[in-house]
């Protein structure tokens, strides 16, 4: 059923800057009454200000999503508006390093945002709505909950986990019709996200072509919200890691550790950060993260449909699937890898 966002009660985590910002003002022009969480609470007095000139009625509310008490305290203020119709679990931090080079906290500190967080988010809020008997609680997951994210192990740990969770939230609510567990899946997208996160590299860091405005994914959001579905992604770029994971696993996970290691040798030296890990972003990102360039080859989604192409032709010449992971298919998808770094890669 479609149903209008006006005066519907949303609790947006994370929406001081990216992708939470940017739905922030998609449900105020819809006239929504609006509930802002992050930790910066200048950052997010700033987005309240423009959500309200956009005609919503909006409340500020700084939340650690870590602090299991902070979030039942912001479900509580939510309540001042006597129900809760969606909740968007949307924050996320992430640490770009090898495995072993990145300090073991900052891997705890990843799982704590983006997995418990996304728990704690559900656990202050499913009550309510089983209370109300209706309810939309819209996970914001990334294409890392279903392809492997060399060098942010810690990252697609929690994102696989999300996954998994909203799978089980799902399952045990599957006899309440009207509470709604949605995921989104959004490929690579123009946010402040990758230069707030923390960087073990000791390289300068830049996201792979296509980069997507993230308004387009606050638009889906809110078209979620409006009319409820168990997943979406955002992106063609998303469906085709899907692909190319499901066919070929270890080869497409191979050849994205692959680029990103080539990208990193040659890459500008930069100092080591913790980012945003333990603390709020010393400047507010705004929405946008400057990523976005035309010049730029989409190397993401060449390298997926390059894995997804050799798959299929192996699979259609009747190939055994596990010669595709042992011979033919990582050989020839790395040669073809190394020609598109070649052409340009994650290089500007």
């Amino acid at each position: 059923m479609w149903k209008s966002l006006k005066d519907q009660v949303v609790v947006i985590t994370g929406a001081s800057s990216g992708v939470g910002q940017a739905s922030a003002e998609e449900f105020a022009k819809r006239e929504a009454k609006l509930v802002l969480a992050a930790r910066d609470a200048s950052a997010l007095q700033l987005v309240a200000k423009t959500c309200r000139e956009l005609g919503a009625e909006a409340l500020v509310a700084p939340t650690d999503v870590t602090d299991a008490g902070a979030v039942k305290k912001l479900a509580e203020k939510a309540m001042s508006f006597g129900k809760i119709d969606i909740w968007f679990s949307n924050v996320g931090v992430g640490a770009v390093g090898r495995f072993e080079e990145t300090p073991i906290e900052a891997h705890q500190q990843v799982i704590r945002t983006n997995l418990i967080g996304h728990f704690n988010d559900a656990h202050a809020v499913i009550p309510i709505f089983l209370r109300q008997r209706h309810g939309i609680f819209i996970n914001m997951i990334s294409l890392g909950g279903f392809a492997a994210t060399p060098f942010a192990a810690a990252y697609g740990a929690s994102k696989f986990g999300l996954r998994g969770f909203s799978e089980a939230l799902r399952a045990e609510l599957a006899g309440e019709p009207d509470i709604h567990i949605c995921d989104v899946y959004p490929t690579f997208m123009d946010t402040p996200g990758v230069a707030h996160g923390a960087n073990y590299t000791g390289r300068k860091l830049s996201v792979p072509p296509p980069v997507y405005d993230a308004r387009r994914a606050a638009r889906a959001i809110v078209r979620l919200a409006e009319h409820p579905r168990t997943s979406i992604t955002v992106g063609a770029v998303a469906d085709l890691a899907r692909l190319a994971h499901f066919l070929a696993p270890n080869t497409s996970s191979r050849l994205t550790a692959y680029l990103t290691s080539r990208y990193l040798r040659q890459a500008p030296r930069v100092e080591r950060s913790n980012g945003n890990l333990f603390r709020a972003p010393a400047i507010p990102g705004g929405v946008e993260g400057g990523w976005r360039s035309e010049r730029r080859v989409p190397i993401a989604g060449v390298a997926a449909a390059v894995v997804v192409g050799l798959a299929l032709a192996a699979v259609v010449s009747g190939m055994p699937r596990a010669s595709h992971r042992r011979g033919f298919l990582p050989l020839q998808t790395a040669a073809m890898g190394r020609r598109l770094f070649k052409s340009g890669g994650f290089l500007r």
